[in-house]
């Protein structure tokens, strides 16, 4: 379990960065991310860690502090469940165009909730949107 914090650390340290979804997503110095899905392969590892390796203590220093204090933050919104992410917010609005779509997005399947959606907004637009907006934004 070590391992695996001290390698997310380095990584991290060294502008790489694994999300949840075990997806790498590099970040540019432009500042744009290249996503790579799965893990990241040996050679990327190796690059970052000698990149980290050859940067002054003090700098590996504050960058360990800004990773650590990245890790905490990170964890509290986690733990408080207040990150709403870019998708939930796009969701809403869509929720409020398009309530059935919205739904299927959220879901990612044609399921019972896209169908009562798609009901309830040719029945009248306003319960579709309320329905939707319940789904999106309610708990799993």
């Amino acid at each position: 379990m070590k391992k695996k914090y001290f390698i997310l650390l380095v990584l991290l340290v060294a502008g790489i960065f694994i999300s949840e979804k075990s997806h790498a997503s590099i970040v540019a110095p432009s500042g744009s991310a290249v996503i790579l899905p799965g893990n990241p392969d040996p050679a990327t590892v190796n690059s970052a860690v000698q990149e980290f390796k050859n940067l002054s203590k003090k700098e590996k220093k504050e960058r360990i502090k800004e990773v650590k204090a990245l890790i905490k933050h990170y964890k509290a919104e986690k733990k408080s469940g207040k990150a709403a992410s870019d998708n939930t917010v796009l969701l809403c609005i869509l929720a409020v165009l398009l309530p059935p779509l919205a739904v299927y997005l959220h879901e990612g399947e044609i399921n019972n909730k896209f169908w009562i959606s798609l009901l309830l907004t040719i029945l009248f637009w306003l319960p579709g949107v309320i329905y939707a907006l319940i789904v999106i934004l309610g708990g799993d």
